[in-house]
């Protein structure tokens, strides 16, 4: 079985700010981590599907990015249901793993901004960009917030303008940057 990262859709994960989880990672093969993978792309934090999660991590034989990606799929359905210690540890344990995936710091670093942790989900941001995430709109607009957050405008809206460039038909950068103003000296 072979893992793919996929990210989900971005207006998806951003429609309602409290409420985003950052990309899902994709198994093939059928599997129980397959479907621990459809769940996070659909929102389905039901019971059921956690314990699909848990089964394909704790009784399943996957490869090891498999298990990554089963990790970061169940910590996004942990965050939804707002379970953060679960999520952390679901994502701290996919970046032990493999500290070179970028998805597990996009989804750190979410978490972090959830918790209203910005100082702590800027540098995890900014990881998740460094390593080449495959969606690099989702972690622009994730350190913009973050960034508006700490007080830091300028860089927040630098960061929403360079989402909404790699990404010119999402709508959600271009609603942040409504909000400001832009004065010349």
């Amino acid at each position: 079985m072979k893992a793919i990262f996929l990210a989900a859709s971005a207006a998806a994960l951003f429609a309602t700010l409290p409420a985003f989880a950052s990309p899902s990672v994709m198994t093939i093969g059928g599997s129980f981590a397959e479907g621990c993978f459809e769940a996070a792309k659909h929102r389905n934090a039901s019971m059921d599907t956690l314990r699909t999660c848990d089964y394909a991590i704790a009784a399943q034989p996957l490869t090891s990015e498999d298990t990554l990606a089963t990790y970061v799929n169940r910590g996004i359905l942990r965050m939804i249901r707002k379970d953060y210690p679960g999520a952390e540890a679901d994502f701290v344990a996919a970046t032990a793993m493999n500290p070179a995936r970028s998805e597990p710091w996009l989804n750190l670093a979410t978490l972090r901004l959830k918790q209203g942790k910005s100082a702590e989900a800027l540098p995890l941001f900014t990881k998740a960009i460094e390593l080449g995430i495959e969606e690099p709109e989702i972690a622009y607009y994730g350190r913009g917030l973050a960034h508006e957050d700490v007080g830091n405008l300028k860089a927040a809206y630098a960061d929403l303008r360079r989402a909404a460039e790699l990404r010119p038909t999402w709508g959600e950068p271009a609603k942040e940057l409504a909000r400001y103003q832009v004065r010349r000296p």
